[in-house]
């Protein structure tokens, strides 16, 4: 039975229904799935390894389960992809180089554990930057699986790091994918395709089994057509991990029947924000911000605290990273990435001093008072454009996108975030952004769903064919 493209473009609570209706079988909207991977995915450079068998063989079980009437949830049955720095047990788990192409584990990392308790069905593992983009890389092909391509318009960037789960989910290619961030690398695909991506709370959802980068940043988190949808998957994925040194031993329940009236949220926003955006996108984010406004949210101008974020997450990077990788840099293989810049800023990155990791450190937590009073002034959530621009030429040198301060100051702060598609740069998706404070993401998904109920920007598909 083929099924029509709508069905691979629809909500989790929409496939969800429809296949407790039997309106098709999971093992038929699996394979369809799995059709898009291996065609589209892999003409896109989106797909790091098909997992075919392993998934057709769970939507089979499922079947059966759901004709016994045995549910777990609304993820029981959907298909979805990794960013294939996540562990999944006996199968290469390459971190995006060829350095790692043969690495195997033997343990699925904890949110692909957890995804499977809760009936989700595995069905690939997708592209991503170079050890995610660690430590400053220039060229959009920095990846075993080459350059992403976007599915808006082949010729551009589907951004990094997670630049993989951007497309499959843009594309129709998975029902949701999950992506990591250390800074930015789930809210810059998020926008360049034209997706909706979470950003959860440091420490919200376990890192147990995928690659580290930056210990005290890296985080896990969910690339969906919805606001609603990433709620959904992150309650499966949160909560408390003993063997995560960085768990907030928190969970999280998506229970939007007890969302605040929109009237009692207060939005803060900085004016140059929307300014210092290239002119293209700016018609889009304007008209964002007006429809956040006609919400009924109380709205106040805002401006970013003055600390130097890029500077700051760049130095904290760098030298944890270079004690993760020190073998990897030391013995030599290295000079085997992709990209010679990252190899480079690999090589330079041994050589920070421990006082000025220690001195960022500091200054982190003055930044991360700074963003606290912002919330203690009234304000409830920050609103932002994800990106000061669309996705750029997949040729081009990377590194001369406009600066989009709240990223790293977001990420060094380690508050939850949204990327929301908000319109388009001629024919190119652009997103805005809601920030939250630490362990309100429930208040972040709640006015993205009130954001997309008056909107249909993610509704909108790119012009890819099977």
């Amino acid at each position: 039975m083929a099924l029509p493209g709508d069905i691979l473009f629809a909500s989790i609570s929409d496939l969800s229904k429809r296949l407790r209706a039997k309106e098709f079988s999971c093992a038929e909207l699996t394979i369809a799935y799995c059709d898009r991977l291996e065609n589209i995915g892999a003409a896109h450079n989106a797909l790091a390894r098909p997992l075919r068998e392993s998934a057709i063989k769970k939507a089979k079980d499922v079947d059966d389960d759901l004709s016994r009437n045995r549910t777990r949830g609304l993820l029981q049955g959907i298909p979805y992809g990794a960013k294939d720095l996540l562990a999944v047990k006996d199968q290469p788990t390459t971190w995006g180089s060829k350095i790692f192409a043969a690495q195997v584990f033997t343990e699925d990392a904890q949110v692909i554990k957890k995804l499977d308790k809760a009936g989700a069905i595995l069905a690939a593992k997708l592209s991503m930057v170079e050890l995610a983009g660690g430590v400053g890389y220039r060229s959009a092909g920095a990846s075993l699986t080459g350059p992403a391509l976007n599915p808006w318009d082949r010729t551009r960037w589907a951004g990094g790091s997670s630049s993989g789960s951007g497309v499959a989910t843009a594309a129709g290619l998975v029902a949701f994918a999950l992506g990591s961030e250390t800074s930015g690398s789930i809210i810059t695909p998020a926008a360049y395709c034209g997706v909706t991506g979470f950003r959860p709370s440091y420490g919200l959802v376990s890192r147990r089994g995928a690659m580290s980068l930056a210990w005290t940043l890296d985080k896990i988190g969910p690339l969906c057509r919805s606001a609603e949808d990433c709620g959904i998957v992150l309650q499966a994925i949160a909560g408390s991990d003993p063997e995560d040194p960085g768990s907030a031993r928190r969970g999280f329940t998506f229970a939007p029947q007890f969302d605040r009236k929109l009237s009692d949220f207060t939005v803060g926003y900085a004016p140059a924000d929307f300014e210092n955006v290239t002119a293209d996108a700016r018609p889009a984010l304007a008209e964002a911000l007006d429809a956040v406004k006609k919400l009924g949210v109380r709205i106040k101008e805002i401006k970013i605290p003055d600390f130097p974020y890029s500077a700051l997450i760049q130095t904290i990077i760098g030298a944890e990273a270079a004690a993760i990788f020190e073998d990897l840099i030391r013995d030599g293989r290295v000079d085997q990435l992709a990209d010679r810049h990252q190899a480079a800023s690999l090589k330079a990155a041994l050589d920070i001093p421990s006082l000025a990791y220690l001195k960022a450190m500091r200054i982190r937590a003055m930044a991360q008072q700074a963003m606290r009073e912002i919330f203690y002034s009234g304000v409830d959530l920050i609103l932002t454009p994800s990106r000061g621009e669309a996705a750029g030429p997949v040729a081009d040198a990377l590194g001369s996108a406009r600066p989009a301060p709240w990223i790293p100051a977001g990420n060094l702060a380690g508050i939850p975030a949204i990327s929301l598609p908000c319109g388009f740069a001629g024919n190119l998706p652009v997103g805005i952004s809601f920030l939250g404070r630490a362990f309100f993401d429930n208040h972040v998904i709640a006015i993205g769903r009130a954001f997309q109920q008056t909107t249909d920007w993610h509704r909108r598909r790119p012009p890819v064919k099977a």
